[in-house]
């Protein structure tokens, strides 16, 4: 673990895992590791309801129902689409789902537009097909292909990126659960064992990209991941991936809780503003995520650690923020300013606390990158 840049839920969680299995005596579906319960239980996190003898921490943080769905179609024929916006949580609820059912998270395809067929099938390995021809031997699987074979879960990420006839090769594997080898005169055929299925994530703001065909949307379950608007859930996430930041870089740094809520209540006003705006050139071209909003505390506790006090303060948090979002000039610097100028001004003024700080660290950090 230690070794690992980021380690795969399943290794960052065996532990966990292993002895929710070793306790759980639900019905378990085809090649499942844990039962549907205790996958929930794992995703979601124990309640006291729930009698176990030991806590188990929440991970994903979101709808109780969206995970019960998503369980409930990997149970099925079917495959699981999660689509939302950047920044919901898909992927990584994806990589817990496949942790907790295959206790392998890793058989991914990632979708680009040079994404091809070959890495959702198979290709060949030329070298030995050139030394002794063409056979199950010289064929290197795709993680999809060794999903089908073994019986575990595959993920396709970003699904909507890839072509239009890269996404149909999907069509066969989840409709008839087999690929066909034609190079093959023999053993040309992999068929899917009990416990297969996919689960790809699509992105809502890519639509239009790559749209899906109607016959490969009759063959997914749609679990849509809304954007966290919850003050309360949005705070439980931040912490949770900020001490995972701390504890990965052995930090020792404190997040003051007032300035926690300066990030949080920012976000909520850019995001307000966004909606209201009447064009794109009148919001910023950032997705304003969770996601995002995590990676802008995480600059700041870096940059804290490695060039400041060893203190998180408002004004490197501002510094961040500007930094963070200003992704075009000079459109993105004027919205900016215009928030700190129409929102941060006013409130530092009624409010006090960390805002007159943080209105200074925003209009020093716009300065000098106008």
């Amino acid at each position: 673990m230690s070794d690992l840049l980021r380690a795969p839920a399943e290794l960052k969680y065996a532990e966990e895992l292993d002895w929710l299995e070793s306790v759980d005596d639900s019905p378990k579906p085809f090649s499942w590791r844990l039962s549907p319960k205790m996958v929930r239980l794992f995703v979601l996190g124990a309640e006291r309801a729930d009698g176990l003898d030991r806590p188990v921490a929440q991970k994903w943080f979101g709808d109780r129902g969206i995970v019960e769905r998503a369980i409930v179609t990997l149970a099925s024929d079917r495959g699981l689409l999660l689509i939302g916006d950047p920044g919901t949580g898909k992927s990584w609820l994806a990589e817990l789902l496949a942790a907790a059912v295959s206790r392998n998270s890793t058989l991914v395809v990632q979708g680009t537009a040079g994404t091809t067929e070959d890495q959702i099938k198979y290709s060949w390995n030329v070298s030995m097909v050139i030394a002794k021809g063409q056979s199950r031997a010289s064929m290197i699987p795709s993680p999809i292909m060794t999903a089908m074979e073994t019986g575990q879960l595959g993920r396709f990420e970003e699904l909507t990126r890839s072509t239009s006839d890269v996404q149909d090769a999907l069509i066969s594997i989840l409709s008839e659960k087999y690929i066909s080898v034609p190079e093959l005169d023999s053993d040309g055929i992999v068929f899917a064992k009990p416990g297969f299925s996919i689960i790809a994530t699509a992105n809502s703001r890519d639509r239009g990209v790559n749209d899906l065909s109607s016959a490969l949307k009759r063959r997914f379950n749609f679990v849509r991941i809304p954007v966290v608007t919850n003050k309360k859930s949005e705070t439980q996430i931040v912490r949770f991936r900020t001490e995972e930041l701390l504890r990965r870089h052995q930090i020792e740094l404190d997040v003051p809780p007032t300035l926690l809520d300066v990030l949080l209540r920012s976000f909520a006003d850019l995001r307000a503003s966004a909606a209201a705006a009447g064009s794109d050139d009148e919001k910023l071209e950032s997705a304003l995520s969770t996601a995002e909003q995590i990676g802008v505390l995480e600059d700041a506790i870096l940059h804290s650690n490695f060039f400041g006090q060893q203190a998180l303060t408002a004004r490197t948090l501002a510094s961040s923020l500007v930094g963070s979002l200003a992704r075009r000039e000079p459109e993105d610097l004027a919205i900016l300013n215009k928030y700190l100028h129409g929102v941060v001004e006013p409130r530092s003024k009624d409010e006090g606390g960390d805002w007159p700080e943080f209105l200074e660290g925003g209009r020093d950090a716009i300065a000098s990158l106008a």
